[in-house]
């Protein structure tokens, strides 16, 4: 787990907008003691886990946000004729997130069984 998000965790732990930085209101599920001990349960069972070693195979990119500049770079090279595995590895995605973010696009219609999540979003 990345620290942006144990430190999110503990922030709603500590009874605390994340977003704001101001303690919820006493009528807040953040405020229950029962929701408080299991995120400081989560918490600490996340903290003594160990990190699953990324796949060195894996591209550098996977799973990252989308940047502007990289959708457009993206277009770039699709309108350019490259093929998927090919603007795959120049922008360090798996290809089957450059499908996803094509149909996103409304540049390709989504392949017949091709799961398309909001995460793919």
């Amino acid at each position: 787990m990345e620290e942006f998000q144990m430190e999110l965790l503990e922030r709603l732990a500590s009874g605390v907008d994340p977003s704001t930085g101001e303690a919820f209101g006493a009528g807040s599920p953040y405020q229950r003691p029962e929701v408080i001990r299991a995120l400081y349960a989560a918490l600490e069972e996340l903290r003594q886990k160990p990190r699953i070693e990324r796949d060195p195979n894996r591209p550098a990119r996977a799973g990252q946000p989308w940047t502007e500049e990289e959708e457009q770079r993206l277009l770039e090279q699709f309108d350019a004729g490259d093929k998927e595995p090919e603007i795959a590895r120049k922008l360090n995605r798996t290809p089957g997130a450059i499908t996803a973010r094509l149909v996103k696009l409304g540049r390709i219609d989504a392949p017949p069984n091709f799961r398309f999540t909001e995460s793919a979003a």
